[in-house]
């Protein structure tokens, strides 16, 4: 069963747009288009950079600029615009342009040709070849009109520079998703528990996700209207893709908790579809008349790209959608996750993730079993859920915090590893994982940040694309990785408290 909820960046575009002025002459304005379209076509045939590039035409006055501004604002498929100065444009023209623009932004720092040409140079070639300056004359205006980009330097033949600009491409990406995205909470969150709260009303103003809640019988009212035949088919389809327990398959004597789990899905699925929903959350304590915590439908949901979030923690669930999104295509995958416990061996130290049932399995790619066992919350029957191990390798750990006049991002750089022994006696999917720089650090400095229990956990995209990620949303991130030292994560933390109170003005 398949689900109209997209991870897919078809649909997306990056404009590229050229800056020059009417003072060069045709000639040179014609060789102006043409190099440009060069950097772009290079551009767009990258693997690293997952959406199309298009290119406009070269930009030489204020009026054309501010046109096109609004023009990439009111087009839902372009979700961000690359600006390279080939030549000198003076960039009062831009004040306007540069200020209405409200789409993710790149300036690509390069030139046309990789090497000098030292014996042919004269001044035409001088003329033409002006990026050097022209774009910190550019930079000059993007920064004193506080405009957030990403700044990248480089020929556009260099990997490096392809990696850089797909990263953004991708965050890009992932703030289009997050800018559209509606949110369906069934049910509030635990009760007493701080961190998953927050302010609703200000992640639409300054996130641009509508978060709303539903009672639980909403969805039951779904779950029971799902037909025998739907439920057959699903259960055909868990047979083929999962080694099904024993006891689970059709003649077994617990077939009918996975029948209910399959309805659980079915009207889960029908929910969220109809409503337009692209992220989700449940809570343990407010089931209603469920009769299983929706485990194996969580599990399943979050593979085809919804983002989800346990006891009612919308804000993981809008990193879990966003982090769908910006890795789409690539290896590995994201999932809600939540450190559990350590294994504190000097010199040993790892973390043991987990939650009570819902990790996604796109951090897998063997063949989950598909499990029914009781589990000591919650106050109803045994859940139906699969387990596996996470596959080893790099990955970010990321967590989203209110902290009152803003929301924070903490992402900790981590390398998930397997597991020292089996762990027959914890059926629930898992990962393992050493956090740079080191565990006391890392932990020291998570906790410093206020940084909250539930992660969304990546093996998609790096700390990179999340930093892209957080500037195009003018949002805090702290970040936990090799440089880190507790001293100076301490200072920072303190640093932007007063940055961040003082950029919001009086």
């Amino acid at each position: 069963m398949s689900s109209p909820l997209s991870t897919s960046l078809d649909a997306y575009e990056i404009w590229f747009v050229t800056g020059s002025q009417n003072l060069y002459g045709e000639e040179t304005l014609r060789q102006v288009a043409e190099q440009s379209q060069e950097v772009a076509r290079l551009l767009g045939e990258s693997s690293d950079i997952p959406v199309r590039i298009v290119w406009k035409p070269v930009l030489k006055d204020a009026d054309s600029i501010r046109r096109l501004a609004l023009d990439a604002n009111s087009s839902d498929a372009t979700i961000g615009v690359i600006a390279w100065m080939h030549t000198f444009s003076p960039a009062k023209m831009w004040i306007t342009g540069l200020d209405s623009l409200r789409k993710p932004f790149l300036h690509l720092h390069t030139q046309a040709n990789v090497e000098l040409p030292w014996s042919e140079i004269d001044f035409d070639f001088m003329n033409l070849n002006q990026a050097a300056h022209g774009d910190r004359e550019f930079g000059y205006i993007a920064s004193r009109l506080g405009v957030p980009r990403k700044t990248v330097v480089g020929h556009v033949s260099n990997p490096d520079v392809t990696a850089k600009v797909g990263s953004w491409v991708r965050a890009a990406a992932g703030w289009a998703a997050v800018r559209t995205l509606k949110l369906a909470r069934f049910g509030d969150n635990m009760r007493n528990v701080a961190v998953t709260e927050g302010d609703k009303t200000e992640a639409e103003i300054s996130l641009g996700v509508s978060v709303n809640t539903w009672g639980v019988n909403d969805l039951v009212e779904r779950v029971d209207a799902a037909t025998e035949a739907e439920v057959d088919a699903l259960v055909d389809e868990y047979e083929r893709l999962y080694d099904v327990a024993p006891e689970l398959r059709r003649d077994g004597d617990r077939h009918d908790s996975l029948r209910y789990g399959a309805k659980i899905e079915i009207g889960l699925r029908s929910f969220l579809e109809e409503g337009g929903f692209g992220a989700f959350t449940t809570n343990f304590e407010d089931l209603g008349g469920l009769r299983q915590l929706p485990g194996l439908a969580v599990q399943r949901l979050m593979a085809e790209g919804y983002g989800f979030g346990a006891e009612g923690d919308w804000k993981t669930a809008v990193l879990v959608r966003a982090a769908k999104v910006m890795g789409a295509g690539l290896p590995g995958g994201a999932s809600l996750m939540e450190d559990y416990t350590y294994h504190l061996v000097p010199g040993q130290e790892k973390i043991l993730g987990a939650h009570m049932l819902e990790v996604c399995p796109s951090l897998t790619t063997s063949r989950p079993s598909l499990e029914v066992h009781p589990l000591g919350i919650g106050g109803r029957e045994d859940p139906v859920r699969l387990v596996f191990d996470t596959d080893p390798g790099a990955g970010v750990v990321v967590a989203m915090s209110d902290m009152r006049e803003r929301f924070r991002l903490t992402a900790n750089v981590v390398e998930v590893i397997p597991l020292d022994e089996p762990l027959p006696n914890l059926p629930v999917a898992r990962a393992v994982w050493k956090p740079a720089p080191d565990f006391a650090t890392s932990a020291a400095a998570w906790l410093t940040a206020g940084a909250a229990h539930h992660t969304v956990l990546s093996t998609q995209v790096g700390i990179e694309t999340f930093a892209d990620f957080a500037e195009i949303a003018r949002t805090e991130l702290l970040v936990i990785d090799e440089h880190t030292t507790l001293r100076e994560f301490v200072k920072e933390v303190r640093w932007n408290q007063a940055y961040y109170r003082l950029a919001q003005g009086f």
